[in-house]
């Protein structure tokens, strides 16, 4: 890896405070996704994947009620280009010669889709996007089948009912076996949303011990804490201001880290601990791959590595340049989307869950 990322030490050990705790423990590794050019032979997000060429494209099979009128990823990503480069040279041409010509070809493709009218091809087959690419000698915690030491995971662009969400596959493989690389895999015809469309991104992995969010903790736990005499007690330094809702001072800072991660324990917010089971063995299922919107927001900024605590203290950023934001990534309502696999067996379907 070409950089690092560090997580600044937790204020608190929160396992000296609530020794209760430590039996709850968990592995993570903060995935720390950063704009780059991923090769096929890299981790990353959003990148190239180590694709055999003989092997079929994954599609997806789902309903596509596409419009003909939402944008391709190409489309997405010219204009994501350009307004960066407008960024960074206001008075610069508005396209460039080259950026005009990707547009042209755009438009003329759009233009045939409409004319064409329904049905769109987006009610055919959609061919899947890469999402994420990791390989095990950098993300020890994959527990992969047999031989293989590749994770690849993908997804439709599409929001798919009832939970509207893009519907992911998981591979395993050995890189080894991939002789003969896909060069150019298809492109979905159009995405749903711009946040559908990963960039391309290198990662800087990081082991981290997490804890549960509190709405993971026993009601006997969670009471314990709530009590600010036990926090007090522990003389930590934790600022009184946290003395009327403790327990949130604690899944801010101090229990599960935002962005993407593989591992640990999962975030919560949007419902409360749902509990997946395998739908072949009945085994609860296990965190796999966290698909983060964002790396950290207002309330868990203190988790920004040190590499990155200026960007993440800045009142303001350049718009369209959220620091927290690398992989342009956005599922939900800015929202988290998990995978889960069975501890059982890594063959087994995986389910998952927006949160």
């Amino acid at each position: 890896m070409d950089f690092v990322r560090t997580t600044p030490p937790r204020p608190v050990d929160i396992a000296a405070v609530f020794p209760e705790l430590a039996p709850l423990a968990r592995a993570a590794i903060r995935l720390h996704p950063r704009a780059g050019s991923p090769s096929v032979f890299e981790s990353s997000v959003g990148g190239p994947l180590l694709w055999p060429a003989e092997e079929p494209w994954p599609h997806c099979n789902g309903s596509h009620p596409g419009s003909g009128r939402s944008k391709s990823p190409a489309e997405i990503r010219l204009e994501r280009r350009r307004r960066a480069r407008l960024r960074r040279d206001p008075h610069g041409p508005h396209y460039t010669p080259e950026e005009a010509s990707i547009k042209e070809r755009n438009d003329a493709v759009f233009m045939e889709r409409l004319d064409a009218g329904p049905p769109w091809p987006a009610e055919s087959p959609v061919p899947m996007l890469p999402v994420a690419q990791l390989y095990l000698r950098d993300i020890p915690l994959l527990r992969p089948p047999g031989q293989a030491d590749l994770l690849q995971v993908l997804w439709c662009p599409y929001d798919h009912e009832p939970h509207y969400k893009p519907s992911t596959a998981l591979f395993w493989r050995s890189a080894a076996e991939v002789v003969d690389v896909l060069a150019v895999p298809p492109d979905p015809y159009e995405a749903d949303h711009d946040g559908y469309v990963p960039e391309p991104c290198l990662l800087a992995p990081e082991q981290i011990t997490e804890y549960p969010n509190s709405a993971d903790l026993s009601g006997e736990l969670r009471k314990l804490l709530k009590d600010w005499s036990r926090w007090q007690a522990a003389d930590v330094g934790v600022d009184s201001s946290h003395e009327d809702y403790p327990e949130e001072f604690y899944d801010c800072e101090l229990a599960d880290a935002p962005g993407w991660k593989v591992g640990g324990w999962p975030p919560w917010g949007r419902t409360d601990p749902y509990i997946r089971f395998c739908a072949v063995c009945d085994a609860q299922m296990v965190p796999l791959l966290t698909i983060a919107s964002f790396e950290w927001d207002g309330g868990t900024h203190g988790w920004a590595p040190y590499e990155d605590q200026a960007a993440a203290l800045s009142p303001s950023y350049v718009a369209g340049e959220n620091p927290a934001q690398p992989t342009a990534v956005e599922v939900g309502s800015t929202d988290n989307l998990q995978l889960y696999v069975c501890p059982a067996s890594p063959d087994h379907p995986h389910t998952d869950l927006i949160q």
